[in-house]
C-alpha cells in the first residue's frame, strides 16, 4: 500500500491532462513493468514487498485488479461531466479506511491465489493491461466515466491514478528484487505534475533532490527529516491521501 505523500492539489484540475499523453505514460510504465515481470523466477514471487503483507506475486495482482476497474467503467454510461480531479480522488474518506484498505489488500491475495504460478500471473496481467490500453485508444478526449467510488472523473484524471498505481508500486516492485528502478520518464513526469503542478521540477530543485528521490519521499518510500519537512512547509505543499 502507497503511504501519505505530500502534494499540491492543482489548481483548475477538472480541465485535465492531455488524455493522449496520459494514455501513452500508462502504456510506456506498464508495458516496462510487464517485462520486468518476465524475468521473474519462481523464488522471487514470493520475496517480501514494502506494502506489507504483499509479496511480489501479491503486488503484481493488486496493480492488476487497480487497472482492470477500467473496462467496466468504460462499458457503463457516461456521467454527464466530470466533477473530481486525480488530486481529489485521492481525498482522506472512506476509501482509504481500515476495512477499505484490508478488503484491497484481500483481493489481490485472492487475485494472486487463483493463478497456477508467476508466470500465469505475469501472462494475465499482460492480457489485461493490453487490453486497457486498447479500450482508452478509441475513446474521445473529454471522455467521462464513473470510478467504483462513485466519482465522476474524466478518463485522463483516472487513467493518471493508474499511472501513479504503475508507477509507484513499481519501484516497490524493483526494490523487492533489488533491481533498478523501471520507472519512465513519461510516468514519472505526469505523477510529479501530479503531486507539484506544472512547476514541480523547480520545486523539487528547490528542495535538493532528483525526480526520482523525490518520488521516494514523496509516496512514503524514503523517511523525510525534520529539515526536509521543514523546507516542504515552507514550499507550501500539502499532504495527499495515498492510502
Amino acid at each position: 500500500m502507497t503511504a501519505s505523500a505530500t502534494a499540491r492539489v492543482p489548481a483548475g484540475s477538472l480541465i485535465g491532462m492531455d488524455q493522449g499523453r496520459v494514455v501513452e505514460a500508462f502504456r510506456l510504465e506498464v508495458s516496462e513493468l510487464a517485462w520486468a515481470m518476465t524475468g521473474v523466477s519462481t523464488a522471487e514471487w514470493s520475496l517480501p514487498t514494502r506494502c506489507v503483507p504483499w509479496n511480489v506475486s501479491d503486488l503484481l495482482a493488486h496493480i492488476r485488479v487497480v487497472i482492470a476497474w477500467l473496462p467496466g467503467m468504460l462499458a457503463a454510461p457516461a456521467p454527464p461531466r466530470a466533477e473530481v480531479s486525480a488530486a481529489e480522488y485521492y481525498r482522506p474518506d472512506d476509501r482509504f479506511a481500515p476495512d477499505t484498505n484490508a478488503a484491497r489488500i484481500a483481493l489481490a491475495q485472492d487475485h494472486a491465489a487463483t493463478q497456477l504460478n508467476g508466470v500465469a500471473l505475469a501472462d494475465d496481467f499482460n492480457t489485461v493491461w493490453q487490453q486497457v490500453d486498447r479500450l482508452c485508444r478509441t475513446e474521445p478526449e473529454g471522455r467521462v466515466v464513473r470510478t467504483r467510488h462513485g466519482d465522476p472523473m474524466l478518463l485522463s484524471e483516472f487513467l493518471l491514478t493508474r499511472v501513479v498505481e504503475v508507477a509507484v508500486h513499481g519501484l516497490d516492485l524493483a526494490d523487492a528484487l533489488g533491481r533498478e528502478p523501471w520507472l519512465t520518464s513519461q510516468a514519472a513526469d505526469l505523477v510529479q505534475e501530479l503531486l507539484l503542478g506544472p512547476d514541480g521540477a523547480a520545486t523539487v530543485e528547490k528542495l535538493g533532490w532528483d525526480q526520482l528521490r523525490f518520488l521516494h519521499k514523496a509516496t512514503g518510500r524514503e523517511p523525510i527529516s525534520k529539515e526536509e519537512a521543514s523546507d516542504v512547509s515552507r514550499l507550501g505543499i500539502r499532504w495527499l491521501t495515498l492510502g
